[in-house]
């Protein structure tokens, strides 16, 4: 292999044109340029949805790393890159260091600039492998290592330091039920791998002759068409199947954070949460009949301990339809005489007797928000309610209640991990998924439609439906192909009324393989690129 002569690669369009001027751009304007480029990829993620802008976004970062002449300078390019888009794809996040402004107001730009630039790291490390791995490639397979390595930086985003996959690239397409069907096939992170190639192929307009260029965008757009038409025939003959016997109500009681917790305020709000769940119905097709199974409330919708509550057992059980049950988030603390003090964020089951049936308590916690990692270096309190940090559950696990189908509960952001929402022991595949969360921490922004985006995406990966109830929206109805069936919108008090979608009668691809796919993809790509590497 010939050395590196540390000079830039190649610019795209033999050296001339737009691209030939942001690779000849001094360093500290290239960075700059790099922060609005990333910034304005974040305007594709929900709700906006702008995902063309993913083409100047993409084409831009590759066109600013044909000017680097080492790997440090990649490094720089793409953490402003990375800091631009986290920083407007997340700036919600902060929204909830003002419920309670006196005590932690002051944190909020400190910890924006911290998700900013510590996730920027990881584009900062696809541009370095752009810059390292494909220095003696065209431009054409600089596209396909930027491809791979931001949908290999995604998977690495999804587990490294208890993970945090918010905001992946396929969550651009949840405005088309049509294009998120291949995520049965290839997951969230194989449409992000295909969608940040197709974003940057026009870098290679001109690189290797205009007649080349075109046949790479031609190209580009058949795979578009093709992932929008396989979508589309796939949906063609779906129709959404209903469990017979099965009619929920999705409880929103659209509670302000700030009142969640206040003394005086907790018990008005879980009369108005019993008030709701015998309301009129929620707009259900034939309302007259209709009379719900089950009633869910959203994440901590009870602000007691509802396990040794023996007044609110009693109070909901005069509420709950007959033979079936309500599912409520609601705090949960170890007995007394067990040890050591220790409270869970948990999913109660309450049948029409008062007791509490089933249980589950949330496995996968929010850093700072339910609990403080490296406690005894980082000593102040989480931002949530109550000095003790919450303690993580056993893990994701099916709950099978009477007159329900098996399903998964999952609490919060629990819903955003791909692959890992239901259970791996044999014989406990849920027939569908359950959502409990409470968004009010952030407010009228971004945050609650991404969140609901993520959920979609994981019910059409797993080819189950799956029913959400938020504090103060979104609350959905999800069927097995992604589609929403009944929502309620941000900051509306309701209910939703619906019969429980069913499962795919076999679980997709995805849910099968997990990410084996994306790993063939990666490797089919780029063994070419290498093997042309290792022989110059």
């Amino acid at each position: 292999m010939k050395p590196s002569s540390g000079k830039p690669a190649e610019a795209p369009g033999g050296g001339s044109g737009l691209a030939s001027r942001l690779a000849s751009l001094s360093r500290w304007r290239r960075a700059f340029l790099a922060i609005g480029l990333g910034a304005i990829s974040a305007a594709a993620l929900p709700p906006l949805h702008l995902i063309f802008l993913l083409v100047p976004a993409f084409v831009g970062l590759l066109w600013l790393l044909d000017g680097v002449r080492c790997w440090r300078g990649a490094f720089l390019v793409g953490w402003c890159f990375g800091a631009g888009h986290f920083f407007f794809g997340l700036y919600w996040v902060v929204l909830s260091f003002f419920v309670d402004a006196a005590r932690f107001g002051w944190m909020a730009p400190f910890a924006l600039a911290a998700l900013a630039f510590g996730f920027g790291l990881f584009p900062a490390f696809v541009a370095v492998a752009v810059r390292t791995i494909g220095a003696s490639s065209g431009i054409g397979g600089r596209v396909l290592i930027l491809a791979v390595s931001w949908a290999a930086v995604e998977w690495v985003r999804g587990w490294l330091f208890t993970g945090f996959p918010w905001n992946l690239v396929a969550t651009a397409w949840t405005f088309s039920d049509a294009m998120i069907q291949s995520t049965a096939l290839i997951g969230s992170y194989g449409l992000g791998l295909i969608t940040v190639a197709i974003a940057a192929t026009p870098a290679v307009l001109g690189a290797d002759g205009p007649r080349s260029g075109r046949v790479r965008l031609a190209a580009a757009g058949a795979v578009l068409v093709l992932l929008w038409g396989g979508g589309a025939w796939r949906l063609g003959g779906a129709e959404t199947e209903t469990v017979p016997d099965v009619r929920l109500r999705i409880v929103q009681p659209n509670v302000p954070q700030r009142e969640k917790w206040q003394d005086g305020l907790r018990q008005k709000n879980f009369i108005a949460a019993l008030r709701m769940s015998i309301a009129p119905h929620g707009g259900a097709p034939e309302s007259d009949a209709w009379h719900p199974t089950h009633v869910i409330w959203p994440e901590t919708a009870v602000a007691f301990f509802l396990a040794d509550s023996p007044a609110l057992l009693a109070a909901m059980a005069k509420v709950t339809p007959p033979g079936g049950q309500i599912i409520t988030g609601a705090p949960r603390r170890s007995a007394q005489g067990e040890g050591e003090y220790r409270v869970w964020n948990s999913v109660h089951a309450v049948d029409d007797k008062g007791r509490v049936v089933a249980t589950y308590d949330k496995a996968h916690l929010v850093p700072f928000g339910e609990y403080v990692p490296f406690r005894g270096i980082l000593n102040f309190s989480k931002l949530t309610t109550g000095g003790t940090d919450f303690s993580p559950g056993p893990g994701i696990t099916t709950l099978d209640l009477p007159g329900l189908p098996p399903f998964s509960p999952l609490i919060c952001y629990e819903v955003i991990f791909p692959g890992k929402v239901v259970s791996g022991e044999a014989g406990e595949r849920p027939q569908w998924l359950l959502n409990l969360t409470n968004d009010a921490w952030f407010g009228v922004s971004s945050g609650p439609y991404q969140h609901l985006a993520s959920a979609r995406l994981r019910a059409v990966e797993e080819g189950l439906p799956l029913a959400r109830s938020a504090n103060t929206g979104v609350s959905a109805i999800i069927d097995a192909y992604g589609r929403v069936q009944q929502r309620l919108e941000l900051g509306v008090e309701g209910v939703i009324d619906a019969a429980l979608p069913k499962s795919l009668s076999a679980p997709p691809p995805y849910a099968r393989l997990g990410d084996w796919i994306l790993l063939v993809i990666g490797v089919i790509t780029l063994v070419p690129i290498l093997r042309r590497r290792s022989q110059t």
